[in-house]
Formats: C-alpha cells, sequence, structure tokens
C-alpha cells in the first residue's frame, strides 16, 4: 500500500496544494486517512462507517478541480447524505437508513474535491453533549481516552485530533461544533444562521438554531470551507446576510482594535471551573496585550426560559423526526430503537403546544435583537466554550434512569454555546490553553449576526499569536 508519511504535518489547504502541484496523489493520501483509520479508530471510535471503496470509485472517476481536490474527509453521522450509503443519525431507529441522494452540503464538499471515505459517529440525533450512542459506543477523546470528546460533532474532532483527517464535517444545534472543539483542542466556528445550506431535505434546523460547517486544524482551513460551501440554495426559506468576499483572505487581514467583553462565569451567575477561569483570563490578558479594549461584561439571560423554550423546539422537531419515521417503516418504533434520554425529550414534546412552540421561536427572534443591541457596544464576546475540563466517559449517559443528574451536569458543563445558536450569531471555540492534566481549554468568542470576517480575522491574529498546531495529542 501507498501512502505519505507526511501526512498530519499538512492541514487540508496544504494537502491540496501538495496534489495540484503533483507532490502527492489522492490515491495516496486517501491511502494513508485509511491506514491512520484502521490503526487508530479502535482506540477512539470516532468513524462509525466506512466508505473506503467508495471514496476510491470518487478518485478514480476523476475528481473536480476544486480547492481541496484529494483531501481524505469524514462527514458527520448526522443529517447530511451520501448517496448510496447509511446515514443512521447515531439512533437504532435508522441503523439501516440508506440516502439515495446527496445533501446540497454534501455536494458542496464533493464539488470542491473532497474524498469522502467514512461518516464520525453522533450521539442520537444530536442530542447530547457527549458522543456517546448506544448504537455504537463512545467516542474516546485522544488527550484522555477516558475522557469524553464532546458532542455532538465527536466523533468529527476525535477524527481530527487524532491526526486521520486535517478537518471534517460538523454541525452545531446546541454547541455541537464548538463543544467538542474545545474538548479536542481544535478550532470550531458556527457560522451565521442559514449561512451554510440544509437542502434538499431540509429548510432549517431546529427552527434556525442548528448549522453545518467543520472543524479544524488550522484556522485557514475553517475559512476556505466556508468560502465554497456558504450561500443559499434555490428553495431555502431564508438566507444569512450575503457575503461576496473571500473567508479565507480574511485570516491574515488585521482585525483592528475590537471592543471585547469577557466573562468567566456560567450565565446563572456561577464561577466555572478554576482551569476554565484560568484560561479566559489569560486569554483576556493576551487581547490586551495585542491592542484590544478588554473589559469584564456580559448580556443577562434568564436562563430557565430559555431552557425552556429550546426544550419546545428541539422536542418538538426530534418527535416529528421520529413519527416520519415510524411511517416510513409502516410500524410503530420500538423501545429498544431510542435511548432513554430521547424518549424523554419526545414525551416532553407531547406536553407543549401548536401555540408554545410559536412562543418559543418569537422568543428566539426577540433574543436576536437583544443581542443584536449588545454587540453595538461590543464587537465580541468572550466567554468560555465549556465551564468544566472535558468530563469522564459515562459522566453523562443517555441510557440513565437519573436524567435529573444528566441535565444538571449539562448545565454545568455547557451552560452558554446554546444561547448562541437561538440568537443565530456566528460563535467559535479556539484552542488556546490546556490544563495542567493536559486536556484542552476552548475559549469562545462570539460576533455579530452575519459577521464572520470579524471571527476569522481575530483567530487569525490568535493563531499567530499563540500557536496550536503543534499540540498533539497520542491516542
Amino acid at each position: 500500500m501507498s501512502g505519505f508519511s507526511d501526512y498530519d504535518k499538512y492541514d487540508a489547504l496544504g494537502l491540496a496544494e501538495l496534489v495540484r502541484k503533483g507532490a502527492v496523489k489522492p490515491e495516496d493520501l486517501l491511502d494513508e486517512a485509511i491506514a491512520r483509520t484502521e490503526k487508530v479508530n479502535p482506540k477512539i471510535n470516532a468513524v462509525v462507517l466506512k466508505h473506503y471503496d467508495k471514496a476510491k470509485r470518487q478518485i478514480a472517476d476523476g475528481l473536480p478541480e476544486g480547492k481541496f481536490k484529494g483531501v481524505p474527509f469524514l462527514l458527520k453521522d448526522l443529517h447530511l447524505l451520501l448517496d448510496g450509503t447509511v446515514t443512521s443519525f447515531g439512533s437504532g431507529a435508522f441503523r439501516d437508513y440508506k440516502a439515495d441522494h446527496n445533501s446540497t452540503l454534501t455536494q458542496r464538499y464533493l464539488d470542491a474535491g473532497l474524498v469522502v471515505f467514512g461518516k464520525t459517529n453522533s450521539p442520537e440525533f444530536g442530542l447530547s453533549v457527549t458522543t456517546e450512542p448506544h448504537l455504537y459506543g463512545p467516542t474516546r477523546n485522544p488527550w484522555d481516552v477516558t475522557r469524553s470528546a464532546g458532542g455532538s460533532s465527536g466523533g468529527a474532532a476525535a477524527a481530527v485530533a487524532a491526526g486521520l483527517v486535517p478537518c471534517a464535517n460538523a454541525s452545531d444545534g446546541g454547541g455541537s461544533i464548538r463543544i467538542p472543539a474545545s474538548a479536542c483542542g481544535l478550532f470550531g466556528l458556527k457560522p451565521t444562521r442559514a449561512r451554510t445550506p440544509m437542502g434538499p431535505d431540509r429548510g432549517e434546523g431546529w427552527a434556525g438554531m442548528s448549522i453545518s460547517h467543520v472543524v479544524s486544524r488550522s484556522v485557514r482551513d475553517s475559512a476556505a470551507m466556508l468560502d465554497v460551501t456558504h450561500g443559499p440554495a434555490d428553495g431555502d426559506p431564508y438566507a444569512a446576510p450575503a457575503f461576496t468576499g473571500s473567508y479565507l483572505e480574511e485570516v491574515s487581514t488585521a482585525p483592528g482594535k475590537l471592543r471585547i467583553s469577557f466573562t468567566t462565569k456560567r450565565p446563572n451567575g456561577s464561577q466555572s471551573h478554576k482551569d476554565v477561569v484560568k484560561a479566559i483570563e489569560a486569554t483576556a490578558k493576551l487581547l490586551t496585550d495585542l491592542g484590544h479594549h478588554v473589559e469584564e461584561a456580559a448580556p443577562s439571560i434568564d436562563v430557565d426560559e430559555m431552557a425552556k423554550h429550546q426544550g419546545t423546539i428541539i422536542g418538538g422537531n426530534v418527535a416529528m423526526t421520529l413519527r416520519s419515521r415510524a411511517a416510513q417503516l409502516g410500524r410503530d418504533l420500538a423501545k429498544d430503537e431510542i435511548e432513554k434520554f430521547t424518549h424523554l425529550v419526545t414525551e416532553l414534546a407531547k406536553t407543549r403546544s401548536a401555540a408554545d412552540y410559536a412562543a418559543a421561536t418569537l422568543y428566539i427572534h426577540q433574543m436576536s435583537r437583544k443581542f443584536a443591541a449588545y454587540h453595538e457596544r461590543h464587537d465580541i464576546h468572550l466567554s468560555p466554550t465549556l465551564s468544566l475540563p472535558p468530563v469522564p466517559l459515562r459522566a453523562l449517559d443517555t441510557m440513565s434512569d437519573d436524567i435529573g443528574a444528566y441535565l444538571a451536569l449539562s448545565a454545568e458543563y455547557v451552560p452558554s454555546v446554546g444561547i448562541y445558536n437561538m440568537t443565530g450569531q456566528p460563535s467559535m471555540s479556539v484552542p488556546l490553553h490546556w490544563n495542567a492534566g493536559g486536556l484542552p481549554i476552548g475559549a469562545m468568542f462570539t460576533g455579530r449576526f452575519g459577521d464572520e470576517a470579524t471571527l476569522f480575522r481575530l483567530a487569525g491574529q490568535l493563531e499567530s499569536a499563540q500557536p496550536w498546531a503543534q499540540k498533539r495529542p497520542t491516542p
């Protein structure tokens, strides 16, 4: 078998440049990615569906001359469809669900020349902040295999952190790009609501709270990937504010002096773990040293009200998904086909009315306006991505009978990321710190609605000032 031993010394753009120059063949990159997956994946359980033969045929049939021609890539096993392959949504109810078409975003990845050779682990329907589905078992954090890789894009983040691919598809409906990016020491940006398409099967995810993009080691890969995937498709119900420039160019553009607010606290006012506080305070100092105006401040949030409306929207959508699947199968779903937490979510949906759902969507629109007003005074808001270091595996068990304990730990661990799914703002986790135990601690930066450009400028500056690419785990 051929390969390319220097594979993980390059980001995705770097590998694509080698292909363009003829220094390496797409077949060699794919062979290397497969070999690394076969060696490392048994330790971390990041890749749960393998499409090796399909990927080889994709190369043999000829790759388009896209920005990422020949680069191995993984899709998340949630919502995105690849023609002729299974997307299980991390659920036993969909274990045999085979697509007969590509999702719009999948096609954009393929048109960019990416070579899709598998799908990564996801919790059932993306509902958990850890990736431990009953169907496939837990994904393990490459920095410490006894710890969670985060969720719901935990498989994607673990695969990138372990060097299987330089970047991977991820999605974020309540923090699911930023949470695993923080837990696995990666860069992860959640774009503005509707920046990337969700068609042709859906117009939006979770009332607009969900959006797809990638987790990556380099900032420029994330920016370049957004360049090739952003923009509405025909039939989309609405679009993000138009962007006509190049996100990749923004990464190397100086951000100027930004007005940045920060907090080390959770939205309920309680203090984050000491390791997280230390990381955010160090980040605030770094920002000051870089010439930004930094002050301690945060928008106020009624966390109970927010959680109520978030639960209404998510529960209603999950209940609809299960109802549709039962109709496809022509039978009721068996009890053991869905997890206990998913069952609870759908039972909750039965207690909410159509008026409750309308009230929830009104609430998130009102939140968007409230936060827009906040950003008239602050260009960027800095806060913890996670308020605890990555938690141990099985600490958050979706099959547990003690759902109260599950919800309490989730709220303590991940209290802030979902806010920006509701407001629709772009938000990124940047891997600037590791604690004394060697676990990554991400810093979350959130910008104005529609303004990924400023975030990419700041991320590029931070990456230059405090590089992280050479920090690698050894799973």
